[in-house]
């Protein structure tokens, strides 16, 4: 099936706005007339909605086992209190109940990464329900996106060479660009292409991955 950028955007935003805000009680009219422009706002910098990122994303890349890569935040890639989460390509919004501090805790003791940093803060809306603290965990780039909104290639393509390149060292056999498709180009995704990698980038990282499974240094390549 051919991948429409265009349509898994809209599709997971809308889902992402349905969850957000239909369960707030108790709010005036001209609060709730905020709160959504508020976050639409909000929206528009974090980007389109994902169900995974990369394992290369420097918001899931924060963990030790080198063995299985990580693509939803969670306490594997060192957040604690996460409840109610709904991601995007820059970021994600989480709604616990209680006052969220643990989540900006466990941003603040993640690792330094090179290519972007990672921040934690409170947002006054209402989101979720009238009781959950709403906490945006935001990723800095620290380059430019594409027009598109996309990850450049000269971003992607070093952060999952960090990721990947050790593992020369213990792997057995070779995984084929279409087996490490969700891990390289998040989900949803197409076979080049993703909301966080466009056609362009996708198929650079393709050619450079094939050439590295093609030297023999991670093993024969797995069929």
């Amino acid at each position: 099936m051919v991948f429409r950028a265009d349509e898994a955007a809209r599709t997971g935003h809308e889902r992402a706005v349905n969850y957000l805000l239909p369960h707030t009680k108790g709010i005036d009219n001209i609060e709730r007339a905020r709160d959504n422009e508020e976050l639409f706002e909000l929206l528009g910098r974090l980007g389109p909605a994902v169900e995974a990122y990369p394992s290369w994303h420097p918001l899931v890349r924060n963990h030790d086992d080198r063995y299985y890569p990580v693509t939803i935040p969670n306490e594997d890639s060192g957040y604690k209190g996460l409840d109610h989460t709904r991601f995007f390509v820059n970021g994600f919004i989480s709604c616990p109940y209680g006052d969220g501090q643990s989540i900006i805790d466990s941003v603040k003791n993640l690792p330094v990464n090179a290519g972007a940093i990672v921040s934690a803060e409170r947002l006054n809306l209402r989101l979720y329900n009238s009781d959950a603290t709403p906490i945006l965990v935001m990723c800095h780039w620290d380059r430019p996106m594409e027009p598109s909104g996309t990850i450049p290639l000269a971003l992607a393509m070093p952060l999952l060479l960090e990721r990947e390149l050790p593992c020369w060292r213990w792997s057995k056999v070779a995984e084929t660009w279409d087996s490490m498709l969700p891990y390289f180009l998040g989900t949803p995704h197409g076979r080049k292409s993703s909301l966080f990698v466009s056609q362009e980038t996708g198929q650079a990282m393709k050619k450079i991955w094939e050439a590295l499974i093609n030297t023999g240094m991670y093993g024969p390549i797995k069929v």
